[in-house]
Formats: structure tokens, sequence, C-alpha cells
């Protein structure tokens, strides 16, 4: 059975990928601006019920369709979303720096038999950046379009002290949790 995944994600893909999911890659409209909460758990859950209703209006209800959100919670609580611009991605990592954070996902699937919605967290637990490393990432660009400009799988990967939950959570899809729905 091929399902839809409703998401642009790289990471989303390799990970379905990985586990022997067929997958065809599409994304709705679905403006994530218009959520209004500072709940994280709340906003990705809101988002990705959001993306499955914008699917379903825009791909039919033919083909599974498979959408998530994900994003990141500082320790103080506050959502530390995609950053706009490179000052924002540094403002945001440095909340991280020798900080916890709890990345969430929520993820959304909806079949002509099955309809599956699961929210999930992984914590993350860095040592302090090293402000050279954190100017070459920036630099990179790679933490553009990334919730909290955090890469776990890169950058963050040799900051991490401890880790409570999924990596696959954390990389936007709890791939665990979801493929016993598929029949994997």
């Amino acid at each position: 059975m091929q399902i839809c995944l409703c998401s642009q994600s790289e990471s989303r893909a390799l990970l379905l990928a990985k586990f022997g999911v067929d997958f065809i890659q599409k994304s709705p409209k679905f403006d994530e601006e218009q959520i209004n909460t500072t709940i994280a758990k709340d906003f990705v859950y809101t988002a990705s019920k959001g993306k499955l209703e914008a699917a379903l209006r825009e791909f039919g209800p033919d083909m599974p369709q498979l959408c998530a959100d994900t994003v990141i919670a500082a320790s103080d609580g506050s959502i530390l979303r995609k950053a706009k611009d490179v000052a924002d991605a540094k403002r945001i990592l440095q909340l991280q720096s020798g900080s916890t954070i709890s990345i969430i996902s929520s993820l959304h699937y909806k079949s002509k038999t099955l309809v599956f919605s699961d929210i999930s967290a992984t914590h993350y637990h860095f040592s302090k950046f090293e402000a050279d490393d954190l100017e070459d990432y920036l630099k990179s660009g790679l933490w553009q379009g990334k919730a909290g400009a955090c890469m776990v799988e890169g950058f963050c990967k040799k900051y991490i002290q401890f880790v409570d939950g999924f990596e696959s959570t954390a990389m936007g899809l709890q791939i665990e949790v979801l493929l016993p729905w598929l029949g994997k």
C-alpha cells in the first residue's frame, strides 16, 4: 500500500524509506502562522491536523494521507519555531546551548479504514555549544527550515549529553509508533 507523505521534509522521507514504507511526497497548502497558541503540543497537534484536512481537500481520500509537524520547546516552555533569519537562528540556538529541549512531533494518518493521531516527545540535554562551531553552522545555512534551527543528526549531535525518547521523533516522524498502524 502506498501512502502520501504530506510534507517536503527530507528527514521524514528518509525514515519512511528506511523502514520500507512505499510513499509519494507532496505538501498541501496550510498556513501554520494562523495557529495562535504558545503551548508546543497544542501547536504541533493543530498544525498536523490542519495539514491533514488540507491534504484531504487537495488530494482526496483515495490514498492514505500522513501529515506531521514538529516544534522544539525550550526549557522555559517557549516554542522554538523555524528561524526567520541568521540572527533569529543564533538566538534560538543560544537558548538551547547548555540546556534541555523537548522536540515534540505530532502525526495524523488517515486511510479509508483508519484514523490515527499521536503526539510524542524526545528530550535532549545539551552541553554548551562552542562559539566557533556555532558560527560555522550558522554560515552553512543547514539550520534553515528546521524547527528550532536544530539538527540533532548534524550540528547538535556532538553536544548531546543524553537523550530520553526516540531519535525518529526528533527527526520529525515517530516511525516506531506509526509502523504497527501501517501493518509493518
